[in-house]
């Protein structure tokens, strides 16, 4: 649900954005409030303000539930600040909340905002397993706070040396500035994976490789996930643990994630963000603030002393000779000194698998199989890995040039005349215009298609908690201050959102123009007809 209001109480502070996790569960009596918070950046504010911002964070949750029990509260628009909220498991609270700035043009959607905080739960469930399973585990809370403390902050990039100019695909700390989602990106949909088109031909090169790399592991289930340059060629996963899967991947294991200062060319950062100013984050050695370091079990930091795997660590991972990606992140087998296998947890069906992945040129093999299918760990995963190298080499050269004549560059799916975003929300699956073609946009043509959006994810909101089965239809047209047309049209769970800012004057000519798209690349999924 959504709120605004005039202004808030909310403890303000020149940092300009507090990101918190806690835990409603904890810290109950007297004494003992510290116990709530899990994770608080900047680590370094004082622990008053800390508690200032969760207190009001608590006491909202607690309010708004009383005119909305079974809907969430979502977000709360101040005056002077945007407060995000995502409830990640039972009694676990995420909360965003970001100082407004004129300077900075610092305008945002609130539900790109708490899309940024379901990626990071989901990816750190991924790797870690569920918040409330490591409280469980070590009840102090020490472990949990050093697990979301250091992968947090990779997620964001602070441990990262690089210049402040330099783009990155998710990496949203650069220098001393944070950058957030602006409504320079309304044209771009987080949590959703963005799919090749393939012929005919290459669709069946692709099925025959993945019945291959099936027949290496024996009788042993696994699943398998292919890429092409930053784009998903095919999947085996379920949609949530795709999107998962494939956002790591675009972050840290395509040829362009493992080129240093390269980014994404799907998720081109410059220039298209908001810049918050952060504090100061490195203060101690190792990168932990001072102040957290030592097993203090209240520190937002956690006990220093824990041994935390950081997936998300940039660097980290590396092409060997044989075409394998390997990293040293898992820390390594103690007899032989080689890298222990990653392995990651599937969200539908909570089992933890091997993750490995294999390189050729532009083209990313990920194949899953189950831990529990190993008898002898890192020993049976390597020797799939060989029945890999053996029987899936020469199908990876074929399918990987296959694609590769059919790949016509970044602006493969740009459309003339039109600027658009298409999502898929049964499939989890985006398709939009190049970052460098939605640059040529006017503020006013983004701004206004910002605010629409705002718009039709508050219609959204209010048609799920009305009624969570159906689904809601929306068409939208708004003519810009600078005369163009943004459009917004929703139908049986997909969206298309678009702006022409070279249209004619009159409605008829923007509709016209949204349904030959429609029906040239959607199918008439947006057709009125």
């Amino acid at each position: 649900m959504g709120l605004s209001s005039a202004s808030t109480t909310a403890s303000a502070t020149p940092e300009g954005l507090q990101l918190c996790i806690f835990d409603l569960r904890r810290g109950q009596n007297e004494g003992q409030e510290l116990d709530k918070i899990l994770f608080f950046f900047p680590a370094d504010l004082p622990f008053s303000a800390q508690f200032s911002v969760i207190g009001l964070s608590e006491g909202l949750i607690t309010f708004t539930r009383i005119f909305s029990p079974e809907a969430a509260c979502e977000a709360i628009e101040a005056e002077r600040h945007s407060h995000v909220f995502y409830e990640a498991e039972p009694d676990i609270w995420m909360v965003m909340v970001v100082e407004k700035s004129k300077e900075f043009e610092a305008i945002w959607r609130s539900d790109a905002l708490r899309k940024v905080l379901k990626e990071v739960h989901y990816l750190f469930v991924m790797f870690h397993g569920s918040i409330r399973a490591l409280l469980d585990k070590d009840p102090g809370g020490g472990l949990t706070r050093s697990h979301l403390y250091y992968f947090i902050m990779d997620y964001l990039g602070a441990f990262q040396k690089r210049s402040p100019f330099d783009g990155c695909c998710w990496d949203f700390l650069v220098g001393k500035k944070l950058l957030l989602p602006s409504f320079r990106d309304c044209l771009k949909e987080r949590g959703t994976v963005q799919m090749l088109t393939v012929g005919r031909e290459a669709a069946i090169e692709v099925q025959s490789l993945v019945r291959v790399l099936e027949s290496c592991a024996g009788n042993i289930p696994c699943h398998s996930l292919i890429l092409f340059q930053d784009l998903l060629v095919s999947t085996t996963l379920s949609p949530d643990d795709t999107v998962n899967l494939f956002a790591y991947a675009v972050l840290r294991l395509t040829p362009r994630a493992l080129s240093s200062g390269v980014s994404s060319w799907s998720y081109l950062r410059k220039g298209a963000t908001s810049h918050v100013s952060s504090s100061s984050i490195l203060a101690g050695p190792g990168g932990v603030p001072e102040q957290f370091q030592g097993s203090d079990v209240n520190s937002p930091a956690g006990d220093y002393n824990y041994r935390v795997i950081r997936p998300l660590q940039q660097n980290k991972w590396s092409k060997g000779k044989d075409g394998f990606l390997v990293t040293d992140i898992w820390g390594a087998e103690a007899s032989n000194l080689i890298s222990a296998t990653p392995t990651v947890l599937l969200h539908q069906t909570q089992e933890r698998m091997y993750l490995c992945a294999h390189q050729h040129k532009s083209l990313t093999l990920i194949f899953l199989i189950p831990v529990s299918s190993v008898l002898i760990g890192d020993q049976g995963v390597s020797a799939v890995k060989q029945q890999v190298l053996e029987n899936v080499s020469l199908k990876l050269l074929k399918v990987e040039e296959k694609l590769s004549k059919g790949w016509v560059g970044e602006n493969a799916y740009h459309v003339s005349g039109y600027r658009y975003l298409l999502v898929d929300g049964d499939r989890n699956v985006s398709r939009a215009s190049p970052a460098g073609k939605v640059t040529t946009l006017t503020k006013d043509s983004l701004l206004s298609l910002s605010k629409l959006r705002e718009e039709v994810d508050l219609e959204k909101s209010r048609a799920q908690s009305d009624d969570a089965g159906h689904e809601k239809e929306l068409e939208v047209s708004i003519r810009a201050k600078n005369n163009a047309w943004v459009i917004a049209r929703v139908t049986r769970g997909k969206e298309l959102y678009m702006v022409l800012e070279k249209a004619n004057e009159t409605l008829l000519y923007a509709s016209e123009a949204v349904e030959k798209f429609s029906n040239r690349y959607c199918n008439g999924a947006f057709s009125l007809n």
